[in-house]
């Protein structure tokens, strides 16, 4: 079993900054009328990772031989014929075209041999069940990949088999990925990329990562250029299931010499291993079954364990961020300053754009609840555009939703209309149900003192 968890680690978009009015309604005309129409993505236009192909190669021994759990793979795996994909269950109506989007990408981006199926034999059978089911299995869970299965019933019967092992596979012919069928379609979309991800490839994820969907932080919500590089790494013809680390290591320097010309001049980073209690340190911080005590000692954990290593990249900003998060409802001068904090080192990491438009949803909301529409909009308007290229709608239409705020409070009101229906044709695809996307709206206003 590889899966995704329930909740993000952080980057949870309720909860900006501690809402004083929230049952205050909207202003706009919609608040208790049919909604706008869904909104969706179109085309993805992935940047290319500019990278040492040193350290590609260290990434992909470290993603391809290690599960996320510490054990270590003894040999390669993937699939050696061309790969089909079925959808059973009950897919939500979104998923068929995010599907189709996906095969499409993995075929021109990663050269992957994949396509759509309804036939019964399909290599990877992606299977529509609901939230609860899933739960049912493993608690913990929004959607898993697991390996010689094709239903969730089969997965029940042969869990902790030796035939659902990743570590005894020695090539991969049939998987099976659960997605629930009553997410919001930016849930379900999310899964799918990282699941179908880690069924054809790796298996681990690394928090030293920015740019990628093979990090627990749960940032990037669609396959990255780093991620197709990987996976076209993967199914190159100089690779084979059964090959072992030597082996791969060896063959990778050509590999990525002749895939990513452009990193055998970059010089190396050579980033540090995370060390599991850093890892522990933030799952704590972040978690919700432990002591408010407990969270903020665990994020100072975190943040000391950061300072120790001497990082100056993404993982040092994620700590602050931890803290900022564990402190935002308590005191939320103190949480600012971490996530202004987290922003500075962020902004010092290649790759980290969607990390901080993130981090502006946080400033930015505390500017709105403190009245100040120009520093608001000063800090949310770089980052609009990293959400829609992202295709992240949950973000996008978060974002938006403080826009029109910011504009309410500099009193263009008819640009804060305008921004805020824009907002929810997105929120409809990035929170899904009419509930959740008043309850955004609602989230929204309450922040702003002008509507308390």
């Amino acid at each position: 079993m590889r899966g995704r968890i329930v909740l993000p680690l952080v980057m949870l978009l309720n909860a900006c900054v501690p809402a004083s009015h929230p049952e205050v309604a909207t202003r706009a005309s919609f608040a208790q009328s049919t909604l706008p129409p869904m909104k969706s993505f179109g085309a993805t236009y992935p940047v290319a990772p500019v990278r040492s192909n040193n350290d590609l190669a260290l990434d992909f021994i470290e993603l391809s031989f290690q599960m996320e759990s510490g054990r270590e793979l003894p040999v390669l795996t993937r699939f050696e014929t061309p790969i089909s994909v079925r959808v059973t269950g009950a897919p939500p109506a979104t998923l068929g075209s995010d599907l189709n989007r996906l095969i499409s990408r993995l075929r021109s981006e990663a050269r992957i041999d994949i396509n759509y199926t309804t036939n019964s034999n399909a290599n990877i059978t992606i299977e529509a069940v609901s939230r609860a089911d899933i739960r049912k299995v493993l608690p913990q869970a929004a959607c898993f990949v697991a390996p010689n299965v094709s239903t969730l019933s089969e997965y029940k019967s042969a869990r902790r088999q030796p035939k659902t092992n990743w570590s005894l596979l020695q090539k991969r012919e049939r998987l099976a990925i659960f997605l629930p069928n009553d997410a919001s379609p930016q849930e379900v979309r999310d899964c799918l990329h990282e699941e179908l991800a880690q069924a054809l490839g790796p298996l681990n994820d690394l928090y030293r990562l920015p740019d990628s969907v093979f990090n627990d932080d749960n940032v990037h919500t669609v396959l990255t250029g780093f991620d197709m590089l990987i996976l076209r790494t993967y199914y190159d013809p100089a690779l084979r299931s059964g090959m072992s680390r030597g082996q791969v290591a060896a063959a990778l320097p050509g590999i990525l010499s002749r895939i990513n010309p452009r990193g055998k001049t970059k010089a190396a980073r050579f980033a540090t291993r995370t060390p599991r209690a850093w890892s522990r340190a933030i799952q704590t911080a972040l978690g919700r079954s432990i002591s408010y005590s407990g969270r903020q000692s665990a994020a100072s954990e975190a943040i000391r364990i950061s300072a120790a290593m001497g990082w100056q990249d993404n993982r040092r900003a994620f700590a602050h961020y931890a803290m900022g998060r564990v402190l935002q409802n308590t005191d939320p001068e103190a949480a600012q300053k971490h996530y202004l904090t987290a922003d500075r080192y962020y902004a010092r990491t290649p790759g980290t754009q969607l990390h901080r438009a993130y981090v502006a949803t946080q400033l930015g909301a505390y500017a709105i609840s403190k009245g100040s529409g120009s520093e608001a909009l000063r800090l949310i308007g770089p980052h609009i555009q990293t959400a829609r290229s992202s295709q992240n709608a949950a973000l996008l239409s978060t974002l938006l939703l403080l826009r029109s705020e910011a504009l309410d409070l500099e009193n263009r009101t008819a640009e804060a209309r305008s921004v805020r229906l824009d907002s929810i044709g997105w929120a409809r695809y990035g929170f899904g149900p009419d509930w959740a996307v008043r309850a955004k709206l609602r989230e929204i206003a309450s922040l702003n003192p002008l509507k308390g």
